[in-house]
């Protein structure tokens, strides 16, 4: 299994670097990759099962964007061949059209999502999400200073059943095109869902794995998933 972690000196503001760790932990033939953003990414050149990135500053959005958007049509490529592109907190933001200032001013995307964000610096958002990822239940936190809008109603990752989605206007959280996956979910996802890190692998046709420390990490998902279905939130 390969893996190509976009620029991790930059795009890891809330940890979930730690969603490769626990993948290093749990595939024992893996190698991953750390393209920084001087780099040249790797999925252009090698046969790359899941490319990763995480949650970065609004300034690096702008910087990612400007590197990436010579590889927009590659990146289309990929994702219509259904190669799995994991994409934690704000990260998604830079494959729609336009993130939206709060003057109006818009800096372009790489227009491979058919959707927008819109940034609000002065009102953090922060919560809890419960939600429904196929048939499993997927738990997650936001910290975010943008909400994104475009209509997701046959594109979503997962439905919530408490919490907000892409925006607060919808319960319809993040993008799936493909096996393309965007969401402002931070957790480490991976950590905090241990059945949805099985998912993944099935998406990957990965096999030869365990679940690192599953008994302990599932007992921890069973305990928090319980307190989110009895919290208000």
């Amino acid at each position: 299994m390969k893996v190509e972690v976009l620029f991790p000196e930059f795009c890891n503001l809330y940890g979930d670097l730690a969603n490769i760790k626990y993948l290093e932990k749990s595939v024992k033939d893996i190698e991953v990759i750390h393209t920084p953003l001087t780099g040249t990414p790797r999925f252009i050149s090698d046969d790359i099962d899941m490319v990763y990135m995480c949650s970065m500053t609004e300034k690096t959005q702008e910087k990612v964007i400007e590197k990436l958007k010579p590889y927009t049509e590659k990146i289309k490529e990929l994702i219509n061949g259904n190669k799995l592109f994991l994409c934690t907190g704000n990260a998604f933001e830079v494959f729609g059209n336009y993130i939206e200032n709060e003057d109006g001013s818009k800096i372009e995307g790489l227009k491979v999502l058919d959707c927008h964000s819109k940034r609000d610096m002065l009102n953090r958002h922060a919560s809890m999400f419960l939600g429904e990822f196929e048939d499993l239940k997927m738990i997650g936190f936001k910290n975010q200073f943008s909400q994104t809008y475009g209509d997701n109603a046959n594109c979503f990752f997962a439905k919530a059943i408490k919490g907000i989605g892409l925006n607060p206007e919808t319960r319809l959280e993040g993008i799936r095109v493909n096996n393309f996956i965007g969401t402002y979910l931070l957790g480490p996802l991976f950590i905090l869902n241990p059945l949805f890190f099985k998912k993944i692998m099935d998406i990957l046709k990965i096999e030869d794995y365990t679940l690192a420390f599953e008994e302990e990490i599932m007992a921890v998902y069973n305990k928090r998933l319980n307190e989110f279905e009895t919290l208000d939130f």
